[in-house]
């Protein structure tokens, strides 16, 4: 008997505390498009793609447990090209959205954010580089995107095959 195999992650459900809060997020600060809604039950369907994914996220009232509860480790939505990434952490910044820090992992260039319910968020753009995991140093986004992948490039020529995590990073935002 042959083992199946799961083509792709096709969405993931969220309860959250408001509703109508968490769709505006990841419509105007995101940039997912409502797909469906089931007004009875309270539920929304999100996509960044509609029309090849009917939801890739699902939004529901019910969040009955604290802010701080570490109920997923991250969400991450992948990005075309390097340019949106940078563009989402402008909009983050604009918006006042809690950024956690801007990265590589050497095979991906991240903006990590949290959500109305202090989920950890992504967005990424992979570089088609290859790098072990874990691999994590912090970015200037500031920087133009050349200089961002020369400094990418550079630091995976240098720690590719082992990785390299800056803990103090991750130290500062208590993760």
């Amino acid at each position: 008997m042959a083992t199946p195999s799961i083509e792709r992650l096709a969405h993931v459900g969220l309860h959250v505390r408001d509703l109508q809060k968490s769709v505006a997020f990841y419509r105007d600060i995101v940039g997912l498009k409502i797909s469906d809604d089931d007004k009875l039950a309270g539920i929304v369907f999100m996509s960044s793609h509609p029309e090849e994914e009917h939801h890739e996220l699902l939004l529901t009232a019910g969040r009955s447990v604290p802010l701080n509860a570490q109920l997923l480790q991250q969400i991450s939505f992948r990005c075309s090209t390097l340019n949106d990434v940078i563009e989402y952490w402008r909009r983050f910044v604009a918006n006042n959205i809690n950024i956690l820090y801007t990265v590589t992992h050497g095979n991906a260039i991240s903006c990590y954010f949290k959500d109305p319910d202090e989920n950890i968020c992504e967005v990424y753009w992979p570089t088609g580089l290859k790098a072990r995991q874990g691999f994590l140093i912090g970015l200037d986004f500031n920087q133009s995107e050349e200089a961002l992948i020369r400094q990418v490039t550079d630091l995976v020529n240098e720690h590719g095959e082992k990785g390299v995590i800056d803990f103090k990073l991750l130290a500062e935002q208590h993760i």
